[in-house]
């Protein structure tokens, strides 16, 4: 189906909108509870229930979700697991938390707008990012949380019939959480996947160790892209944090379209934020992996301040070498430093196949550990 004019009038591709009021887009089948007259608007679900919200045989596209729930605490945001399966895949090509996969980590919720998700208000979550597939399709939703979650509203709105060439690629979602991260060995973003694809960006989530480093910035780390076979060094390399999400010199509360950060909680050090490549492609033939490194700044003395009180007598330096409170002080406006602390990310990209061979999802308690909410 052409979508670069809104005046094209395909001949055989069907529209269908899979809700609580017709989960299986039947045609002339929606609203048949209560003669019509809103009868099933939503559905509940039980810890530990999974729920089929659409699907559909043959050859067509997602275009648009959206979801609305009747508790948005951490539990829920992270504990309900959406997962979305292509053609007769058995394994998901989308498996993230509910929270996570509509642009908002940490399980916190906050009202913003980029080009392919939002959540007007902070009360409801969208994504428009179209999902091809060739033969069919099935999106479930899972309550892995101990809670019992009373309402679950949502749309799934998709076309059949459409055309798809052999260069369409299907939609891929990965999230992953390491609590804390490990010394010196960057975060991953997106571990290596094989196959011709596209990177989309990623939603990410930190939460800084302000025990072990107060209130110094956590943001300096590069993000590095490994394309096509590299190994020790990537083709993209960044120049930190704040700088991928194209802000600069720390960061607070800002929602654009490619890039923002709607959570910046400066006082816990908690912070969720995107980074979406659009005008700027980020292609891959035979395989790409995306990283990020924990790297900090010491500044105003914070840093060894806080040494001196919790006892510590070194610190990694950025690189090799260590840093004793003395050496953190001296000579620079500020040091880099290797830390480690609590990251999120969930990856966005398209491949050749409707499976990645990625490692399955974290279980429910590992995703929500320490997570205070808003």
């Amino acid at each position: 189906m052409k979508t670069d004019t809104l005046y094209t009038l395909p001949v055989l591709v069907k529209t269908r909108w899979a809700s609580a009021e017709n989960p299986d887009g039947l045609p002339g089948a929606g609203g048949e509870t209560n003669g019509g007259r809103k009868g099933r608007p939503f559905v509940p679900l039980a810890a530990g229930e999974t729920y089929v919200m659409a699907h559909g045989e043959g050859v067509g596209t997602v275009r648009r979700l959206w979801v609305t729930i009747s508790d948005r605490s951490p539990a829920l945001l992270r504990g309900l697991v959406l997962r979305m399966y292509w053609d007769d895949a058995e394994a998901p090509a989308v498996e993230a938390p509910l929270g996570d996969f509509f642009g908002v980590a940490l399980g916190r919720n906050a009202a913003f707008e980029n080009a392919w998700f939002d959540n007007p208000e902070g009360r409801s979550f969208n994504c428009r990012l179209p999902m091809p597939f060739r033969s069919g399709f099935r999106i479930t939703v899972t309550n892995e949380s101990p809670v019992d979650l009373p309402m679950f509203f949502y749309d799934v709105n998709y076309t059949l019939g459409d055309s798809h060439g052999s260069d369409a690629g299907y939609f891929h979602a990965y999230f992953h959480r390491d609590n804390p991260t490990t010394l010196r060995q960057d975060f991953q973003i997106l571990p290596r996947i094989h196959g011709r694809g596209r990177y989309l960006g990623a939603t990410l989530g930190a939460i800084a160790d302000t025990a072990r480093y107060d209130t110094s910035w956590w943001g300096e780390g590069e993000v590095k892209v490994y394309l096509d076979g590299d190994t020790v060094l990537p083709t993209l390399c960044g120049t930190g944090t704040e700088d991928y999400i194209a802000t600069g010199w720390g960061q607070g509360q800002y929602a654009h379209q490619w890039h923002g950060c709607p959570v910046a909680d400066h006082p816990r050090m908690q912070f969720s934020f995107y980074r979406l490549h659009g005008p700027d492609p980020v292609f891959f033939y035979t395989d790409a992996r995306v990283t990020i490194q924990q790297i900090g700044c010491e500044e105003r003395g914070v840093l060894a301040r806080t040494m001196r009180a919790h006892g510590i007598a070194e610190l990694p330096n950025a690189g090799a070498g260590m840093l004793t409170p003395e050496q953190v002080e001296q000579g620079v406006d500020y040091r880099l430093f290797e830390r480690q602390d609590d990251w999120c990310a969930t990856a966005y990209f398209y491949l050749d196949r409707p499976t990645a061979d990625l490692p399955p999802i974290q279980p429910y308690a590992e995703r929500v550990a320490g997570l205070t909410g808003d």
